[in-house]
Order: C-alpha cells, then sequence, then structure tokens
C-alpha cells in the first residue's frame, strides 16, 4: 500500500491515476499522500517530472483556501534568498527537522497518554482519594524512573 503511486500530468493540467483509470484532482492527489501515499508525477508529452510542481501547487491551494498557511515574513526569506541559502536548507534540513519534530511529538503524546492512563488506574483503584504527591509520582517514573524518584525523594529537605 505503501508503493510510490506514479501519476501522469497532460497539458490540459488533467492528472491521471492508473490505480483508479481515471483522472484525479489536486485534492485528491493531496489526500493520497495524507493516507501516506507517496506520488511521483510524470509530464505524459515530455516525461519529465514534475512532482514537485504539483505538490506546490496543492500547497498552494490548501493555502488558498484557509488563508495562511506559511507567515508572510517566512515567504519574504524564501523569495528573496531561494537561490542561496534556502535552498541548501531546504534540500538538506526542512525536511529531516519536519520529520523529528513528529517524531518527538508522537513520542510525547504517547508518553502523556501513559501518565494519563496511569493517574487513571490510580485513581480508580485508591477510590479517588490518593494523595496528590502519589499521582504525580507516577508522573516521574516515566521520565526518571523509580531509582531517580527515590534519589530525588533522598535528597529532599527535611
Amino acid at each position: 500500500m505503501n508503493e510510490k503511486i506514479v501519476l501522469k500530468k497532460y497539458a490540459n493540467r488533467r492528472i491521471y491515476d492508473p490505480e483508479r483509470s481515471g483522472f484525479i484532482t489536486l485534492d485528491e492527489v493531496g489526500q493520497l499522500i495524507r493516507e501516506g501515499r507517496q506520488v511521483a508525477v510524470i509530464d505524459a508529452k515530455t516525461s519529465e517530472d514534475v512532482t514537485a510542481f504539483i505538490l506546490s501547487q496543492i500547497i498552494v491551494e490548501e493555502a488558498k483556501n484557509k488563508h495562511v498557511l506559511l507567515p508572510a515574513d517566512f515567504l519574504h526569506l524564501v523569495i528573496k534568498y531561494r537561490e542561496d541559502v534556502l535552498a541548501e536548507f531546504f534540500e538538506n534540513y526542512l525536511e529531516l527537522t519536519i520529520k523529528n519534530y513528529l517524531l518527538y511529538k508522537s513520542a510525547f503524546d504517547e508518553n502523556f497518554r501513559k501518565w494519563l492512563d496511569i493517574g487513571r488506574e490510580l485513581s480508580s483503584a485508591a477510590g479517588k482519594s490518593l494523595p496528590v504527591q502519589a499521582r504525580w509520582g507516577s508522573f516521574f517514573d516515566l521520565f526518571f524512573g523509580a531509582e531517580k524518584k527515590s534519589e530525588v525523594k533522598d535528597t529532599a529537605p527535611p
């Protein structure tokens, strides 16, 4: 399912999807990507790879419909420095930065969900009369482990 779909773009701006045996819209190409699919778009006449152009069109259309996608100051920088500093940044760092952000966000969300689950379990086991310190103790265990918590506890002032 995660195989790359090769779409063909025709001179009349229509995009052909061989999996569906029909033409699809830019919104549908965007939906394929949101579903986790990789796409490549090839010009039907010249066989040139026009994927970046089509993906840029999708982003511009989404920005137009939502009125804001990227801050104007950032767009000014992109236009001003496109062939110098920003070209290297976009090629080498932007994709990696976004992927790392999504990875850390996912890990944080998972740890937060675990913390909430532990809190629910502890409060239901104690009949919702669990002291605040015990509920927070579970939270710190996620980050420091039980041994670190006991070290912190031992060093606390009397």
